[in-house]
C-alpha cells in the first residue's frame, strides 16, 4: 500500500463519494450540511468546489433531526456534475459553479437522489404530497417533465457490468434490496429480491468483477454482509466490534458502536478484496477467498471516518482529524466485469407488478421464499430474524 497524496481538508468528512469515471470525490462535512469536492491528479488532492457553505452547523441536532438536514448527492455517470438534494431544494454543481434545478417540489422528508445509468434522468425519493413517502420522482433533465416511480430510500447502485441497478426499500422490521434493469426513465423493480433484518443500512458496494456485493449496516448492530452475485448467497457475515447486547443498550456499547464509521467498507480494484476502515486508523484488507486479513496502519491513532474507491482503483480515506489520503492498493487484472452474471440474473426473474414482500421471490442469502410462502409460516425460533418471527406470530393469531 502506497500513499499517493495527503492533505488536511479543514473539515472532517463523514462520507465520501467518488465519481464513477472522473478523478473527482465528494465529501460530506461532519459538522454542517456542506459537501466539498476534491480532484486528484499527478499525485495531488485539491479542493475544487463545495455546496452549502452558508449552512448553519448541526449543533445539537442528532438522530432524525440531523438526518433531515443532511443532504444527499449523486455524480452524473459521465460528466463532472454533482447533484445535491435535501427536502427543500435540488442543486447542480459543476466546476464552473452551482445552480438550482427546477421542476421537483419540496418534501417534508429527507430526500435521496440518484442518476439513471444513462444520465438522462434524475431520480429523487421520496416524492412530495400526501402519498409522497410511498413514491419516488423521475425528472427528465432535457424536458423537465416528471413521472412517478416506486419507493426507494438508500441510493441507486449500478452493477459494474451494466444492465442492472440495485437500491434499498427500508422498514424498521426488514429491508429489501431491490434490483431493476437499467432501462427506461423510471425504476422498475424485479421479482427477485434480497431481504435483510431491520433497517439503517448503507447502499451496497459491488466488487469490480460484479460477482460479489457487500452491505454495511444496520441500525442496531455494526453488521457487514457479503453476498455472491447472481446467486445472492451470503458468503460472509460479521459484526464490527462487539455484537449488540440487546435493549436497553449500555452506554459503553453505544460509544463503541458509534466509533465505527458507517461508510467504512468498500470493494477496490482487486475483485475478491474488501477494504474496511477502523476506529484505530487502520485499513483492513479482507480477502474473501480464504478470508485472509491484512491490517494497514494508514492513520495511526486516528479513526477512519469514511472510505471510498476511485474510478482508477485507488482508495480515498478520511480521518477524524480532517486528513484525506489517496492510497494505491494494487491493480485489477485485465478485462471488465462479465455481463454474463447480469444476463444470468435477469434470465431467472421478471419485472414485479407490485413491490410487496408477500409477492416477491425472496432470499436472505440462506433461505428462500416464493410468493405465498410467508402466509404459511407459523413456527419460529430465537435464531430467526425479527421480521420472520413477527410474521409467524401474526399468522398464528390469524
Amino acid at each position: 500500500m502506497e500513499t499517493l497524496a495527503r492533505i488536511h481538508s479543514g473539515a472532517k468528512a463523514q462520507r465520501l463519494l467518488c465519481h464513477p469515471r472522473l478523478p473527482l470525490v465528494a465529501g460530506w462535512d461532519a459538522d454542517r450540511p456542506v459537501i466539498r469536492i476534491w480532484e486528484y491528479a499527478d499525485g495531488q488532492l485539491r479542493e475544487c468546489g463545495s455546496v452549502g457553505t452558508g449552512s448553519a452547523g448541526y449543533g445539537e441536532d442528532t438522530g432524525y433531526e440531523r438526518l433531515e438536514r443532511t443532504p444527499s448527492a449523486a455524480w452524473h455517470p459521465a460528466e463532472a456534475l454533482l447533484v445535491v438534494a435535501d427536502a427543500a431544494s435540488t442543486v447542480c454543481w459543476t466546476p464552473s459553479g452551482s445552480s438550482a434545478i427546477d421542476g421537483v417540489a419540496p418534501t417534508e422528508y429527507h430526500r435521496e437522489v440518484a442518476f439513471s445509468p444513462d444520465g438522462r434522468t434524475l431520480w429523487l425519493s421520496p416524492a412530495s404530497g400526501e402519498d409522497g413517502w410511498e413514491q419516488s420522482v423521475a425528472l427528465d433533465l432535457a424536458s423537465g417533465t416528471t413521472s412517478i416511480g416506486p419507493q426507494w430510500d438508500t441510493g441507486v447502485v449500478a452493477h459494474p457490468a451494466g444492465g442492472l441497478v440495485c437500491t434499498l426499500q427500508s422498514d424498521q422490521a426488514a429491508t429489501l434490496v431491490l434490483f431493476a434493469e437499467d432501462i427506461g426513465p423510471v425504476l422498475r423493480p424485479l421479482l427477485r429480491a434480497l431481504v435483510l433484518n431491520c433497517d439503517g443500512y448503507e447502499a451496497p458496494t459491488f466488487s469490480s468483477d460484479g460477482r460479489h456485493f457487500a452491505v454495511r449496516g444496520n441500525a442496531y448492530d455494526n453488521s457487514l454482509d457479503v453476498f455472491e452475485f447472481p446467486s445472492l448467497r451470503r458468503v460472509l457475515s460479521m459484526t464490527l466490534g462487539e455484537p449488540s447486547p440487546g435493549y436497553p443498550y449500555p452506554q459503553e456499547w453505544l460509544d463503541e458502536m458509534n466509533s465505527w464509521s458507517r461508510q467504512n467498507a468498500v470493494f477496490g480494484p482487486l475483485p475478491g478484496v474488501l477494504w474496511i476502515g477502523t476506529p484505530g486508523g487502520a485499513v483492513v484488507e479482507l480477502e474473501l477467498d480464504g478470508a485472509r486479513v491484512t491490517e494497514h496502519e494508514v492513520l495511526p491513532g486516528v479513526a477512519v471516518t469514511a472510505l471510498a474507491a476511485t474510478a482508477t482503483g485507488e482508495l480515498v480515506v478520511a480521518g477524524d482529524d480532517g486528513v484525506l489520503l489517496l492510497l494505491s492498493v494494487g491493480q485489477a487484472g485485465p478485462g471488465d466485469a462479465p455481463r454474463a452474471v447480469v444476463t444470468e440474473f435477469l434470465a431467472g426473474t421478471r419485472e414485479a407488478s407490485v413491490v410487496d414482500m408477500d409477492q416477491l421471490h425472496l432470499t436472505d442469502g440462506t433461505r428462500s421464499w416464493q410468493p405465498g410462502d410467508l402466509d404459511l409460516v407459523s413456527e419460529d425460533s430465537e435464531t430467526d430474524p425479527p421480521w420472520l418471527r413477527i410474521r409467524a406470530a401474526m399468522n398464528r393469531l390469524a
